[in-house]
């Protein structure tokens, strides 16, 4: 197994460290690259069926950057809570970035505002240049990130009881409707209007697990059902090439979940037959 001795820019014993400012990729020292892959590029740890990653691929891919990145497994440096994945994480999460030049940058969100800085003059801009609709761009993302990230587990995830996991699931549906609001104050297609932005790509991998997951798993007739708005937006991204790219990534990591019997393990087949409980909605 690959460790992190191996990559050519990673200071294990310091989270968070980067190659001085004062040296540039040209030429910085680097160690043996990870399987040759990785020499002189960004690598970002991640995995095909994780929306939070998914974020980042996806305005890599809009931005036609995949020669400047590796897209790389934890597994290869021995796992999210390996030594030497904690020693570029300490919160032991994905996805992670570790630039070329050596700056580890955790938190989906950071790394996606950092690759449409870094190569601003490549491919589309995905940040608006009114302030308006930027902070509308801003407001989908936070209400994403802040209400529905961290109790999305609700949907997939075990070791939760009947009544948390169905009250987080009320709760997802409410912010359904709060993130159609912050949608429909402007046109579309788009969450800005007619161009993909990060917002889209930070809000587009989490609904192909709330398309899949809800009325497969929990009863939904139509997640989309009194959402116009989204539902305009949701077909404006299954068209795009890009988008249709990461549904397939993410959509083929649910199918295994799905085939090795995840939803009967993790509990919820049993749970949503409490009917005291509302799942649909």
């Amino acid at each position: 197994m690959s460790t992190v001795a191996s990559l050519p820019f990673i200071r294990p014993t310091n989270s968070f460290r980067r190659a001085s400012r004062g040296t540039s990729r040209a030429s910085a020292p680097r160690r043996a690259s990870l399987q040759t892959v990785a020499a002189d590029k960004n690598v970002l740890f991640d995995v095909p069926v994780s929306n939070n990653g998914a974020r980042c691929r996806l305005i890599i891919y809009w931005k036609q950057l995949e020669d400047e990145f590796a897209i790389t497994n934890p597994s290869e440096v021995g796992g999210l809570k390996s030594e030497e994945y904690l020693a570029m994480n300490p919160q032991g999460k994905m996805p992670l970035l570790m630039t070329a030049d050596g700056l580890a940058l955790p938190e989906s969100e950071v790394i996606s505002q950092w690759i449409c800085d870094e190569y601003s003059e490549v491919g589309p801009e995905l940040k608006p240049e009114d302030p308006e609709t930027r902070a509308i761009c801003a407001l989908a993302t936070r209400i994403h990130d802040v209400y529905i990230v961290p109790i999305q587990g609700c949907m997939y995830r075990g070791l939760m009881d009947v009544k948390t996991r169905a009250d987080q699931l009320a709760e997802v549906a409410k912010q359904l409707d709060v993130i159609e609001g912050a949608m429909s104050l402007r046109d579309g297609p788009f969450v800005a209007g007619r161009e993909p932005s990060t917002a889209d790509a930070a809000l587009f991998p989490t609904y192909v697990f709330i398309e899949y997951i809800l009325p497969k798993h929990f009863g939904w007739k139509d997640v989309f059902a009194g959402r116009p708005r989204t539902a305009e937006w949701w077909e404006a991204m299954r068209l795009d090439t890009c988008g249709a790219r990461v549904y397939g990534e993410i959509r083929g990591g649910l199918e295994s979940w799905e085939s090795n019997g995840r939803w009967q393990t993790v509990g919820v087949t049993d749970a949503v037959k409490d009917a005291s409980f509302k799942w649909a909605y």
